[in-house]
């Protein structure tokens, strides 16, 4: 069950506009003639299938009831179909309609856990925290453990299928792609803009990390496409905290003063005048 919302970014209650605004917004950041990411295109993707289901209020309606946009089947005429029962669920049916008699067994079986996909960004991933989410028309509250992985499973006892004692419900963790950072293993991976003066002479920038920003010290004639290594700053894994890597990328101011300008200028000419 994808979690259209979390892929757009906007609540369960956005307006059709709020969810129009986003829809542009992130169909723009990651259309793969813009984008050209790895994931970019598979998150573009995503997100028109998002768009496609909450732009309409029918679809949106039978997303927001039964988890998906597609309408459950009517029974067929004449009685029950039980053609996509495995045995499990044939079992669980009679056991529901008749009591558990007819097995001969005593009370109820225990309920059947369910299965659902838990989208989460980074940060929310990195930090943790407490996340409420709509499962089968009942709001659940899930504690989300501070670094879990890609594909870990979150349990929440008590909230799967019908039963005694109920089943749980199962969340596989699927991490979203970042604007800013690539998630490899457990090391981040970033582009740093640095001006060209401070990669000419070396220098201080701001640099931002999953746990705010920091400052990167930049040696004297840093090259464009040089990896500078931040470590313990990437992403927690059972062996420890990964590192982050920040790919320099040199920039140029777009407006200059006449002094700047002629600043420039020289060191132009000293360059030519020594090569």
């Amino acid at each position: 069950m994808k979690d259209y919302y979390a892929i757009l970014g906007v609540p369960k209650n956005a307006t059709q506009e709020e969810i129009k605004r986003a829809y542009k917004r992130l169909a723009r950041q990651y259309h793969p003639d813009v984008n050209k990411s790895p994931e970019a295109e598979e998150r573009f993707k995503e997100i028109n299938e998002a768009y496609a289901v909450l732009s309409d209020p029918e679809k949106r309606k039978l997303y927001d009831t039964y988890g998906t946009a597609t309408p459950p089947p009517p029974p067929p005429p004449g009685g029950y179909d039980f053609s996509g029962f495995d045995v499990e669920d044939f079992s669980d049916f009679f056991q529901e309609l008749f009591g558990g008699g007819l097995f001969g067994r005593r009370g109820r079986r225990r309920g059947r856990d369910v299965r659902a996909e838990l989208p989460l960004t980074l940060e929310e991933a990195f930090h943790g925290g407490e996340r409420v989410l709509e499962v089968g028309g009942r709001r659940v509250s899930v504690r989300i453990p501070p670094g879990v992985q890609e594909g870990s499973v979150i349990r929440v006892p008590g909230m799967g299928g019908p039963g005694e004692p109920p089943g749980d419900l199962l969340l596989q963790v699927r991490l979203l792609p970042h604007p800013t950072f690539r998630l490899e293993g457990n090391d981040l991976y970033a582009t740093l803009d640095v001006p060209a003066p401070i990669a000419v002479v070396g220098g201080k920038v701001r640099a931002q990390t999953l746990e705010g920003p920091v400052e990167v010290t930049i040696p004297p004639r840093t090259q464009a496409g040089r990896k500078l290594r931040l470590r313990g700053k990437g992403f927690p894994g059972p062996s420890g905290r990964g590192d982050l890597y920040l790919e320099v990328r040199l920039t140029i101011p777009e407006r200059l003063s006449p002094e700047e300008e002629a600043l420039w200028k020289k060191l132009a000419e000293a360059y030519y005048a020594r090569a």
